[in-house]
Parts: C-alpha cells; sequence; structure tokens
C-alpha cells in the first residue's frame, strides 16, 4: 500500500457526552473506526460532520455529530490513520432505543 506524504498518523475524534451508551458502544467499535478512515477523506481540526452510526429498534436512526479536536501529521486520513475519541459537551443529542422506550437517549 502507498504511503501518502499528506497522511495523518492520529486523528482526535470527539462525540457529545450525551451520546447514548448504545451509540458509543457503536462508534467505538472497530468497525466504524475502520469506516471513519475509508470515509473521512481530508479533515482539519474543527470541522464537523454529522455521521450515521446504526439503525436501532424498528428503524429508528442514530445520527451522531463527531468533530475533529485534534490531527497530528497530515490531513489526509488513510487506512493506517489512528482514530482516537474524546467526549465533549453535551449537545442535546436524542439517540438510543427511542422507540421502546421514553426515558431517552441513556435507556
Amino acid at each position: 500500500m502507498e504511503e501518502r506524504a499528506d497522511a495523518a498518523t492520529r486523528v482526535v475524534v470527539s462525540y457529545p457526552e450525551d451520546l447514548s451508551d448504545w451509540g458509543r458502544f457503536q462508534v467505538e467499535k472497530r468497525p466504524f473506526r475502520a469506516y471513519l478512515t475509508k470515509t473521512l477523506d481530508s479533515v482539519h481540526e474543527g470541522d464537523e460532520r454529522e455521521v450515521f452510526v446504526g439503525v436501532g429498534c424498528c428503524g429508528n436512526t442514530l445520527d451522531v455529530p463527531l468533530r475533529i479536536e485534534a490531527i497530528e501529521g497530515g490531513s489526509a486520513v488513510t487506512r493506517e490513520t489512528e482514530i482516537e475519541y474524546a467526549v465533549r459537551e453535551a449537545c442535546g443529542i436524542q439517540g438510543g432505543w427511542r422507540v421502546q422506550s421514553a426515558g431517552g437517549p441513556t435507556e
């Protein structure tokens, strides 16, 4: 595999602290990290994007606002780029099993 001169060695991506436990489980899994290394392309600190994480019960979707907090190396995200997570302030995200639980995003 060819190395890119502008490749990032490490990217810190944050998600909001009010992301549900189920949402955290989804974004922190190895397959989702691999997905990010294939789809982020070029990043800059402060970039924000909403990313589809999964479908909960009965088709209830969860889109998570991710933010690029830090980058080591260049700006190109490659399959070799390490993805690390950080938690940032809450943003009122409504995730989790909303169809089955009126309790909200941590249920």
